[in-house]
């Protein structure tokens, strides 16, 4: 603290002193205010540099605490009126070399230059070759001339100069020393291709290639008129997707894992997989008739491979939840979390022989579920006409209503009915009951008791066949119905007992395709996405087929046993070499008849396919 310098005031009354005690006061009094004087400077001298007044010291001084006196960034950050995370950045920008204390700004007012014809004209020129406002005042500062950037600014919007689109970090030259930028993806000329051979971490994409060709995607993709661009074409983009779906990325935002990989590239028909605003862009490019005629391309050509049989289809909803704080997004029931969530409403149609998905629709209000199942009947007939199937849904699938409305169509549906205190009550005086087997190796109970009736339900015309389970190791008894009434009732409740393949077909789109990936920050539009996990469902479903032993596997295990994995790609004499390394099950790999498989790949102008495996 300060010394208090006291001031001695002599008054006429007080008595007066000797000389030599006079002489030792003013003594003193000269030494107080000497000392005072130089305790003042001292402590100005001590300000300036614990409280800085320039910013370019305030950093100099903040950064001297951090690397000479070991400060906590808090304690910094307090001292210096930063945040904790500014001076971290300081850090980092200062042990990169991106802050350079060599020539600090001038203090105070600088001289300025007047801003006259020739100077006007030099600043236009400049921003005739893209500069901007702070790149041209670099340059004049190197010139000896001190613009601000404000004034820079002023001067290009009085010239009728517009304000330069934001550039990025690639652009302006200042990403990370040494990192590698990732190519600008765009249509391949297999002529131009480099013939050097290039290992690839994603070269089991290869694999599907043969069953890509077999699907015909190049013709569903023209046949959907799906868009495109002159840099990437509609069947590139279409692979594209489909790569990170084989390829089991976890989201869309993981795009980048793939992005120095010339291998799922060439598969796409491109020099390097597109980046994630690439993405999400093309999916919002594509509206719901885009997406229709894309699915009914597709599964018209499935049906024409015979990969449906189509006689009983199961029906399910899935909610892909959403935790966006502001989302417009329905509440809609998710049987996994036992609750209504907000979340894009899905529907499922899956073939009940082959488990193969076969339909989808999403973005569906609360208010459209009930007409879901009417949707669907009028997407099969336009794909298959002739074949009426069974349609197995649960009990709050639909109303009544509609499943009057498929009875009037000729169409078979099994369906519970919602059970009431009243008819599990009435049930113990219902007989005779009957015991039935059903015909499933694994089920826990397989001999049932069942109680068959007619009757007749609220706003449904017509009779309705229903079959009362007991046994079934259910606490409460199921009450099925259905319009079938000559199907014996063993296969009646068996079809509907097989409706838990939908929801097993679901749970693996949700862990291995990542189906409840919403929340990525890279946004896809929903209903492309639940496509493309159709789409990469049958491929897989197709490899698996083809896979001795592995016949019945799901998409998690063929893709971590067969898919993952590095090989090496050669591209010469029109023909791509891909080898894959020496693996457990390369023996199974062998023993697939690719001959038989198609050998040319239509969307890369005919090249040959060779697959090796040592």
């Amino acid at each position: 603290m300060e010394r208090k310098i006291e001031t001695i005031i002599i008054k006429p009354s007080h008595r007066l002193v000797s000389k030599g005690q006079a002489a030792l006061y003013f003594n003193i009094f000269i030494i107080d205010i000497i000392t005072a004087i130089l305790y003042k400077a001292f402590m100005r001298d001590e300000k300036f540099f614990l409280h800085p007044v320039h910013e370019w010291q305030r950093r100099y001084e903040a950064l001297r605490a951090s690397f000479v006196e070991r400060l906590p960034a808090k304690v910094i950050a307090d001292r210096f009126g930063y945040s904790v995370a500014y001076v971290h950045l300081l850090r980092h920008l200062f042990a990169h070399e991106k802050i350079d204390f060599s020539e600090p700004l001038p203090e105070g007012k600088t001289r300025r230059h007047r801003i006259d014809a020739s100077l006007r004209a030099k600043i236009c020129s400049w921003r005739e070759r893209r500069l901007s406002a702070g790149e041209i005042t670099e340059l004049l500062s190197e010139e000896g001339v001190e613009v601000s950037v404000r004034t820079i600014e002023r001067i290009l919007a009085e010239e009728g100069y517009p304000r330069l689109p934001r550039r990025t970090r690639l652009k302006l030259g200042i990403t990370v020393k040494g990192a590698q930028v990732p190519a600008v993806a765009q249509k391949i000329s297999l002529v131009d291709v480099s013939q050097r051979p290039f290992d690839s971490e994603g070269a089991g994409i290869f694999l599907f290639a043969p069953l890509v060709e077999k699907l015909k995607l190049l013709e569903v993709v023209k046949e959907a008129g799906l868009l495109g661009t002159k840099a990437i074409p509609a069947v590139s983009y279409l692979l594209s997707f489909l790569v990170f779906k084989l390829l089991g990325t976890e989201r869309y935002a993981h795009v980048s894992e793939h992005a120095f990989d010339p291998g799922p590239g060439l598969f796409a028909g491109l020099n390097v997989l597109p980046k994630c605003t690439t993405i999400s862009t093309y999916s919002y490019g594509l509206d719901s008739v885009h997406l229709l005629r894309l699915q009914q391309s597709f599964v018209k050509q499935a049906l024409k491979l015979k990969l449906y049989e189509g006689d009983i289809i199961n029906l399910d909803f899935h909610t892909i939840p959403h935790f966006g704080e502001e989302s417009v997004l329905d509440e809609h029931w998710a049987g996994a979390r036992n609750k209504r969530i907000k979340g894009a409403l899905t529907l499922f149609a899956q073939d009940a022989s082959s488990k193969l998905i076969l339909y989808t629709a999403a973005d569906i209000r609360r208010e459209e579920a009930d007409d879901q199942v009417l949707d669907f009947f009028a997407f099969w007939k336009r794909v298959q006409r002739g074949i009426k199937p069974t349609f197995v849904f649960d009990s709050k699938f639909t109303t009544y209503p509609k499943l009057s409305a498929l009875n009037q169509q000729g169409i078979k549906f099994i369906t519970l009915r919602r059970r009431g205190k009243n008819m599990v009550d009435g049930i113990e005086a219902l007989e005779p009951w009957k015991r039935i087997h059903i015909p499933h190796a694994k089920r826990k109970y397989p001999n049932p008791l069942i109680y068959e009736t007619a009757i007749k339900l609220p706003d449904y015309e017509g009779e309705l066949r229903q079959i009362i389970i007991r046994g079934n190791g259910r606490e409460k008894p199921t009450f099925l119905i259905s319009n079938d009434f000559d199907t014996p009732s063993e296969l009646l409740v068996g079809n509907y007992a097989r409706r838990w393949r939908v929801e097993n077909v679901i749970s693996e789109a949700v862990k291995f395709f990542s189906l409840n990936a919403l929340s990525s920050p890279i946004l896809v539009k929903v209903h492309f996405d639940v496509i493309m996990t159709m789409i990469a469902d049958t491929l897989y479903a197709m490899l698996a087929k083809k896979l001795r032993g592995f016949e019945n596997c799901d998409a998690a295990k063929i893709y971590r046993h067969f898919v993952k994995g590095k090989g090496n790609v050669t591209l010469s004499d029109n023909k791509i070499t891909v080898i894959f390394p020496r693996r457990a099950h390369n023996p199974v790999l062998r023993s697939v008849p690719w001959h038989r498989l198609p050998q040319t790949l239509s969307w890369l102008d005919g090249v040959g396919l060779d697959l090796q495996f040592k």
